[in-house]
């Protein structure tokens, strides 16, 4: 499977245009430093291989002023580069800041190995998401370990906020203030596209009040079926998004909601619950 649709790829590189140009006036705005941080956002996990020309399509950015940075990137250790095919992948600094980061979320424990043992019951891939800009990230991601079928999506991996279960999760579920100004970046984004990207979102609101979840049954990818969940882990946190993915011909619309959703549900509400329940830390306690 692809790690990019045109979908994807056009609100990637659109939105960091509109970025960089609403910042340009900014004197505290350092240009450089913004694109080499793009440049390690092009790739969307460690083992993906691009070259300058595909790193330049992505950002939006010269090739020239590519090539500069992923030398800069390569000779700090951010990125690493194959000689053989040209090609780069993210280095070992930058998948240690990534891993350190992840997890800074502080919900290793609450969860551990629920999403795990749901991946495994219920023959999917669970993950656990955060958006990043227009874009939805999975900072965890746990397959069937039982079978040979499963999807191949790892943490770091991004995708759309349209047409995908997590991504409609994160729209709906997001304050209204931050939910309006993501559906204002959409519409503008995309205009001709938006009355269809309308019509999802609104989707997703009646999975969500019908169902407790949003569904996915093939609009993303016709090979493809999902369903979201919202977590309630407070203010200290930003939204997480629960996520199972699988196969159509593994799972089934009617087997996710009659078998499925319980599960996941289930262990959305134990994540939750033990979250709350540990004794709250002084993010900048020594450990």
């Amino acid at each position: 499977m692809e790690r990019h649709d045109c979908q994807e790829c056009m609100y990637s590189v659109g939105h960091r245009r509109m970025t960089t140009t609403n910042n340009q006036e900014d004197r505290r705005f350092v240009t450089a430093l913004a694109r080499g941080l793009r440049i390690l956002q092009a790739f969307t996990s460690g083992e993906e291989r691009l070259s300058n020309l595909d790193i330049a399509r992505h950002c939006g950015l010269p090739k020239t002023t590519v090539t500069r940075l992923t030398y800069t990137l390569t000779q700090l250790g951010f990125l690493h580069h194959t000689p053989e095919t040209g090609r780069y992948r993210l280095g070992l600094a930058a998948l240690t800041l990534r891993r350190t980061a992840v997890e800074r979320l502080d919900l290793y424990e609450a969860k551990d190995g629920l999403p795990q043992a749901v991946a495994n019951k219920t023959r999917t891939m669970v993950s656990l998401t955060i958006r990043d800009e227009l874009s939805i990230l999975y900072v965890d991601s746990c397959r069937n370990q039982n079978s040979v079928i499963t999807l191949h999506l790892d943490v770091g991996s991004h995708l759309p906020l349209i047409n995908t279960a997590a991504g409609g999760a994160h729209v709906i579920a997001s304050p209204p203030k931050v939910r309006q100004s993501l559906i204002a970046r959409l519409r503008k984004l995309d205009s001709a596209a938006w009355p269809t990207h309308e019509l999802s979102l609104e989707k997703a609101s009646e999975d969500y009040a019908k169902y407790g979840c949003v569904t996915s049954f093939g609009n993303w990818r016709e090979e493809i079926n999902a369903i979201a969940i919202p977590m309630n882990l407070g203010d200290n946190l930003p939204l997480i998004v629960a996520n199972s993915a699988a196969p159509v011909s593994v799972v089934s619309p009617d087997t996710y909601i009659n078998e499925v959703l319980p599960e996941l549900s289930a262990m959305v509400r134990a994540i939750e619950n033990r979250y709350h329940s540990r004794k709250p830390q002084n993010p900048y306690q020594t450990r």
